[in-house]
């Protein structure tokens, strides 16, 4: 991706992501134009076309490989070590401090109802996000639930619930939805967790 770029321009690089991303973020990837992202990084057409050779459908996919590194990095380190009730709490307390924190502007948010439906490889990104991000949620189930298609089932409802939970807070700017379907979605992980 970055290959034969200078450490400046991978930093430009980054700056006009992530300048893009908060700009989807506020308005929607419909809406966000390239003149909006060079007039808010205060580049030329010509270092767009640069960095994104293809255009907005590049910087798009650009934008949603930078979206779906936020919405794991922010669950690290509890991701990482989902193997007490505790941990799956203090997971639970992130994920809905952090949503809390964005609101409608979550980048979860913008790669499903705007970036992920903007093209094939975009929509590879998001499906790439949700298996990486599965796959932490299993390796966290299946370290207690004993039998491997619950801790499978365990681990899609919590996806849904996170998703879901996401969905109605931008629509209706409470977060006790998310709160509820996390609750909901972690109680088999409570009787079978040791205590730490």
């Amino acid at each position: 991706m970055n290959r034969g770029m200078t450490a400046k321009g991978v930093a430009t690089r980054q700056r006009i992501v992530v300048a893009a991303a908060l700009l989807i973020r506020e308005k929607g990837a419909a809406e966000t134009t390239l003149d909006d992202v060079r007039a808010a990084t205060s580049t030329s057409k010509s270092q767009l076309f640069h960095y994104f050779p293809d255009g907005r459908t590049d910087m798009l996919v650009a934008v949603a490989r930078h979206e779906a590194d936020q919405v794991l990095e922010v669950q690290r380190p509890y991701l990482d070590d989902l193997t007490t009730w505790e941990s799956w709490q203090a997971w639970r307390k992130a994920v809905l401090r952090h949503y809390g924190e964005l609101g409608r502007r979550c980048p979860l948010g913008s790669l499903t109802s705007e970036l992920g439906k903007s093209s094939a490889e975009a929509r590879t990104v998001v499906s790439d996000l949700f298996a990486t991000w599965e796959a932490a949620l299993l390796r966290g189930t299946g370290s207690l639930l004993p039998d491997r298609g619950m801790a499978v089932g365990c681990a899609r409802s919590v996806l849904a619930a996170v998703q879901g939970g996401v969905v109605l807070l931008q629509m209706t700017d409470r977060i006790d939805y998310l709160e509820a379907a996390l609750a909901a979605a972690i109680e088999p992980m409570r009787s079978a967790a040791p205590t730490s």
